[in-house]
């Protein structure tokens, strides 16, 4: 589809991203595993950061303002995507979650929240 993506090795226990200050560590700081597929005849070594190999799980990051430029650039598909906003029915028929009073309560609530 031709979007950009970063691609970036996560904790294999879902504890921490390796970027910023964790990007140089092999080894999650939380669980002591290890950020990188260890094979069963390496796990008795003692120096981990000189074998380096696939991470053992990577999170696919894509970003979300080319995702909603992509979504946007269509103008049938813009005009869909923003029914409820432009062209709404009020007749007290729920046709979308904003029709009902939960919703309205959220929105009475947090006005800035949808800004």
């Amino acid at each position: 589809m031709c979007m950009e993506y970063q691609k970036i090795h996560a904790c294999p226990n879902d504890c921490i991203l390796y970027r910023h200050e964790f990007e140089e560590i092999s080894k999650c700081p939380r669980s002591g595993v290890s950020r990188y597929k260890v094979k069963d005849d390496e796990e008795c070594s003692s120096d981990e950061n000189s074998k380096k190999g696939p991470p053992a799980k990577v999170l696919w990051y894509l970003s979300i303002v080319p995702r909603f430029k992509r979504l946007f650039a269509n103008g049938d598909d813009a005009k869909d995507l923003t029914w409820h906003a432009n062209d709404r029915n009020c007749d007290g028929m729920i046709r979308h979650p904003d029709d009902c009073s939960q919703w309205k309560k959220i929105d009475r609530l947090f006005p800035d929240f949808d800004k």
